[in-house]
């Protein structure tokens, strides 16, 4: 008994601690538009109380290309390929709700069908009736549910370390997530956020440490802070349906061109994911890179982006 009221102590004075250091307000939204948002940026109101932060850049009589983010992620993330594919396709990526400059969605509702509205209501807006659509991670698991309902505005699908294999399992979860999965951290979670935890989440989910800048430390920190966007993630991470996980049922109706893209490293949507979306896609190309992690846009841009290319060329999406 006596152990146990020490350990129950100490945990009370880690949790105090934890919280003294890690108290992290909302951040201001006219100053986070002022230091992330761009000349290209558009705030377009799908709804009322839905405005979602759009870049739509590159060559304007380019085949489209949508780019969508993963989990606690932004826009931000597809800059490396925009500067390198930009000369070649128009190149539309956006902030989901919950994240980056979007902010909350007034139904209070992160889930993937949310998300593949959002999508499809950008290119209603933008004028874009077809499109080749790429995700990241969450943003991977849009991406192929959003070819799923909307075949015919689809032109090509590309997955960079997509969720949604069934049975997966992280190598090594970020802190951040760890703790989202947590329902007591994450109620905490609304008021806490140190700086450190986004920089540890970050180191483990690219495969180069040195690849996580002050720069991109910050911009997580803050925007993750952006209003609406903690209590957003504190909703996806609480959904029991939060994996969604596909069947080769669901996929094997997608016709799509599909390229598949997979960090080697990934610690947290392991390679294995990569062999079965490979398998349950019937004619997809996969591609491995051997020294990346979850993000091989931002951690192989040249290479990746250059498999992006010349994968749109040979299906005649240029």
């Amino acid at each position: 008994m006596r152990t146990m009221k020490w350990v129950v102590i100490g945990l009370l004075l880690i949790i105090i601690g934890f919280g003294v250091y890690g108290y992290a307000p909302d951040t201001d939204p006219g100053e986070m538009r002022a230091k992330y948002a761009s000349a290209s940026s558009q705030f377009l109101t799908l709804q009322p109380g839905l405005t979602v932060h759009v870049r739509d850049e590159g060559k304007r009589d380019g085949e489209p290309l949508v780019l969508i983010h993963g989990s606690n992620a932004s826009l931000h993330t597809w800059e490396p390929w925009v500067a390198r594919l930009g000369g070649w396709y128009r190149i539309i990526s956006l902030d989901l709700p919950g994240h980056g400059l979007t902010g909350a969605h007034p139904g209070g509702v992160y889930d993937y069908p949310v998300f593949v509205e959002t999508v499809a209501g950008v290119m209603d807006r933008l004028g874009i009736k077809r499109a080749a659509i790429a995700g990241n991670s969450m943003g991977g698991g849009t991406a192929w549910m959003f070819a799923l309902a909307h075949p015919d505005r689809t032109s090509a699908l590309i997955l960079v370390d997509a969720a949604g294999a069934p049975e997966w399992k992280a190598r090594k979860a970020p802190i951040g997530f760890r703790l989202a999965r947590m329902p007591g951290a994450r109620s905490l979670m609304k008021w806490i956020a140190p700086r450190a935890m986004f920089e540890s989440s970050l180191k483990t989910t690219l495969y180069d440490p040195a690849q996580v800048t002050p720069t991109m430390i910050d911009r997580y920190w803050e925007l993750n802070r952006y209003p609406g966007n903690r209590e957003a993630t504190m909703r996806r991470f609480a959904l029991a349906h939060n994996n969604h996980p596909a069947s080769r049922e669901q996929l094997a109706t997608i016709k799509a061109p599909t390229l598949i893209l997979w960090g080697q490293e990934d610690n947290l949507v392991p390679v294995a994911s990569a062999r079965w979306f490979q398998q349950a896609l019937p004619g997809s190309r996969l591609i491995i890179y051997p020294r990346a992690g979850h993000v091989p846009m931002e951690e192989v841009a040249d290479q990746s982006a250059k498999d992006v290319a010349e994968f749109l060329t040979e299906t005649h999406v240029n």
